[in-house]
C-alpha cells in the first residue's frame, strides 16, 4: 500500500491525507458504535495524530466513555460524516474512520473490543484477537 492516501467525507466538505500506516486497526462492537455505523460494529484506525492532515471545517460532539475518558468526535457539519474520535488526554492518536479513505485495504481489524455487546449473528474470524471491553 502505497503512503500517502486520501480521504473525505461523503459530501467533500472536509479532505485529509493518511501518511502513514496505522498502529493498528480495531472493530468495536459495543452499542455506541453500533449506532454510529447503524450495522454490528464501526471500525478505526488508530493512528498518530501527526500522520494525518485535515482540510475543512469540523463539528465537535463529545460524551464520558465506561472508562471516565472523553470520547471526542469530529464531524463534518454538512453531510454529518464522522470523520474520527480522540481523547483530549491523549493527544498525540486519534481513532480514524477509516471507510472514509480513497483506499480502504487497510481495513484489516487485528483486533475486536467489546465483542461483550456484539450482535450474536455475527461471526469474528479466526485468529483475531479479542476483548469482552475495551483492552
Amino acid at each position: 500500500m502505497n503512503y500517502p492516501i486520501q480521504g473525505s467525507c461523503q459530501c467533500g466538505g472536509v479532505t485529509y491525507e493518511l501518511k502513514e500506516p496505522p498502529l493498528m486497526v480495531v472493530a468495536c462492537h459495543c452499542k455506541e458504535c453500533q449506532k454510529l455505523s447503524t450495522s454490528t460494529f464501526s471500525i478505526t484506525a488508530v493512528v498518530r495524530a501527526e500522520a494525518v492532515q485535515f482540510e475543512g471545517e469540523m463539528a465537535e460532539w463529545r460524551r464520558v466513555a465506561e472508562s471516565g475518558n472523553i470520547n471526542g468526535a469530529r464531524f463534518c457539519p454538512v453531510c454529518g460524516n464522522r470523520l474520527y474520535h480522540f481523547n483530549p488526554d491523549e493527544p498525540g492518536v486519534i481513532k480514524l474512520k477509516p471507510s472514509n479513505l480513497a483506499d480502504t485495504r487497510l481495513i484489516q481489524p487485528s483486533a475486536h473490543v467489546w465483542v461483550s455487546q456484539k450482535q450474536d449473528w455475527f461471526q469474528i474470524p479466526e485468529g483475531v484477537r479479542v476483548f469482552d471491553k475495551q483492552p
